[in-house]
């Protein structure tokens, strides 16, 4: 297993954990994927290209996190854990694209429309947003009604008044100058949306009582706004070879971000903030919470 996933962090037995859930979900991951020599080829090495090109899969890891609070085994996490990283590896590929940020390197390598071309690249994330969809709709126990309403919130958190709805603000503050409410907004949706139902999707899926859900999600939120705060710093500050991605792309294409509306330091003390803020709300939460927490320091810590 490659020990460099989550590198920022002296390896704990959290960070060892979180280790072997990611080895485990790589599996979970590909299995779902049409083989690569499956027709259509191009469209199938195109998806497998982008979903299994590495990285954190932070957003799976809260989900098992969120799991391991609530008393839920990993194999009934699993659908939920799949669906949302397919679903952030079809944003990232149309994020990349020449209509939205044209960004030719992705986890170290070409992106996908630079690896492949642009129509197959936009064709591939269409295919993987509905492989999601279809994982959660034959994985998810039918018998249940929280089922239903877990497929329901993960809609939303990518659709208009999600993630999708938080890269129409960003597109359209490109070259304006906005306050830190707007930008905040932006990225709740673009970013945070797809991060707090990582969180709260599993909730659902459980059961979990109201108060529970609410200081779950709460740290969702949380979270999601920390690790992008401390993405727009290591756009400024981190190193291309760590991150595997372009530094100051976003003050080359003149975007809004923390580091220009706050600055930098007014961004960290926000990021830590955030951070104690995430923690707080698990004091509240009877489950183990203590990887959530640590992944609430993880998320401003990481050097990629």
């Amino acid at each position: 297993m490659n020990r460099q996933r989550f590198p920022s962090i002296v390896v704990t037995d959290h960070a060892a954990e979180i280790l072997g859930w990611q080895k485990r979900f790589e599996a979970v991951l590909d299995r779902h994927l049409p083989g690569e020599n499956e027709e259509p080829v191009i469209l199938h090495r195109a998806m497998r290209y982008s979903a299994l090109a590495g990285g954190k899969r932070f957003r799976p890891v809260l989900v098992y996190a969120t799991g391991k609070a609530l008393g839920l085994a990993h194999e009934t996490m699993d659908p939920l854990a799949a669906a949302i990283e397919y679903i952030h590896a079809y944003s990232l590929i149309h994020d990349d694209l020449p209509a939205m940020d044209d960004d030719d390197m992705r986890r170290g390598r070409p992106t996908c429309h630079r690896a492949f071309d642009e129509a197959t690249a936009i064709l591939a994330g269409d295919a993987l947003q509905a492989l999601a969809f279809e994982v959660l709709a034959s994985e998810l126990p039918v018998q249940s009604p929280n089922s239903l309403e877990a497929i329901h919130a993960i809609a939303l958190a990518c659709g208009s008044t999600g993630m999708a709805g938080g890269q129409v603000l960003d597109l359209a503050a490109v070259g304006k100058r906005i306050d830190e409410a707007a930008l905040t907004t932006m990225h709740r949706l673009k970013t945070g949306a797809l991060i707090r139902v990582s969180v709260t999707a599993p909730c659902i899926l459980a059961g979990t009582e109201s108060a529970a859900l609410q200081h779950l999600e709460s740290y969702g939120e949380c979270v999601g706004l920390a690790f992008q705060v401390h993405d727009d710093i290591l756009d400024v500050t981190g190193n291309s070879k760590l991150t595997g991605k372009s530094t100051l792309a976003d003050v080359a294409l003149d975007k809004p971000t923390f580091p220009s509306v706050l600055g930098l330091e007014e961004s960290r003390k926000r990021a830590l903030e955030l951070r104690d803020e995430a923690i707080s709300h698990l004091e509240h939460i009877s489950g183990d919470t203590s990887t959530l927490a640590w992944l609430a320091k993880y998320v401003v810590s990481r050097d990629r």
